[in-house]
């Protein structure tokens, strides 16, 4: 079955009329009369009734009708929406993200979505993976790109990637040259470190605990841009994942082992709600960005 067919049973169904189908298909009554000949032989169902001069949907044609129609027109929608992208959305998205993917992946993201979409108004909130929790729970964001949530039946959590942190040091740090490190190793180091609020922090001291070491935190920050800068001017070693990370000179990021800290990064929004179109091809944009951290 080709789409074409289905446009000209569409057509003949409207008009019930050979003719006047044909003219408004611009193409021969045989033509059609041939293609709506092959649509019924291909189903094994008369979709017409063309007895007595008169042209009539039988009861399949019904059937198909009510099922197709919409198919169709939503088709028709979504070509219209590529033809004339940037006509196609309009309104205001507002997402949040954590630390880490709001330096570099959701800055790409919205990028390319506004490409397409640049009527829709984005506005993206840096907060921790519980204040994500919170304003989607409350109605007040429409996407998260976060952890997923302990205790949050309301939200759904789709996994994205997996990612390692990573250690972080200066060039001149004594690890500065290792390949690897064990976390054990970093026992007695002086560290710097997210707050205990942060879903990644639980999981690194998770991370010590099992390694048996208990660095020195001797600085906690709560964004990743001004702990880089720490660690770029200080012997304080961080950890940190790749994503937020720009190379330099000056600066080294080693793989951590015994155990290596990994998360899931994901997205989030609360079930039962309907998402609008915009949610929905801003949530694809980063899926296809996430799909470049996979693996």
């Amino acid at each position: 079955m080709e789409l074409r067919h289905l446009r000209y049973f569409e057509t003949l169904a409207d008009t019930l009329n050979f003719t006047r189908a044909a003219e408004r298909l611009h193409v021969t009554q045989s033509t059609l009369s041939h293609q709506i000949r092959q649509l019924e032989e291909e189903l094994g169902q008369v979709l017409f009734d063309r007895t007595n001069r008169k042209v009539a949907l039988t009861e399949a044609g019904e059937l198909l009708r009510s099922h197709f129609v919409p198919a169709l027109q939503q088709i028709d929608r979504g070509l219209q929406a590529l033809t004339q992208p940037g006509d196609a959305l309009a309104g205001e998205l507002c997402i949040a993200a954590t630390h880490s993917f709001n330096t570099r992946l959701v800055p790409l993201c919205v990028s390319a979505f506004l490409a397409y979409h640049p009527n829709v108004k984005v506005a993206v909130e840096e907060l921790s993976a519980e204040q994500i929790a919170r304003r989607l729970s409350s109605g007040h964001l429409d996407l998260g790109v976060s952890y997923r949530p302990a205790d949050r039946p309301e939200l759904w959590f789709e996994p994205l990637y997996n990612e390692e942190l990573r250690l972080c040091v200066a060039a001149s740090h004594p690890l500065a040259r290792r390949r690897r490190v064990r976390m054990v190793e970093l026992h007695q180091r002086r560290v710097v470190l997210l707050p205990r609020q942060f879903s990644t922090r639980g999981l690194l001291d998770e991370c010590f605990e099992a390694a048996g070491a208990q660095p020195l935190v001797v600085a906690e920050l709560n964004s990743i841009a001004p702990m880089i800068e720490l660690i770029r001017q200080t012997d304080l070693a961080g950890i940190i994942a790749e994503s937020a990370f720009t190379p330099s000179p000056d600066l080294r990021l080693i793989p951590l082992e015994d155990p290596s800290p990994i998360r899931t990064p994901g997205l989030l929004w609360k079930k039962g709600v309907n998402r609008s179109p915009t949610v929905k091809h801003m949530a694809s944009v980063i899926r296809r960005a996430a799909s470049g951290h996979a693996g």
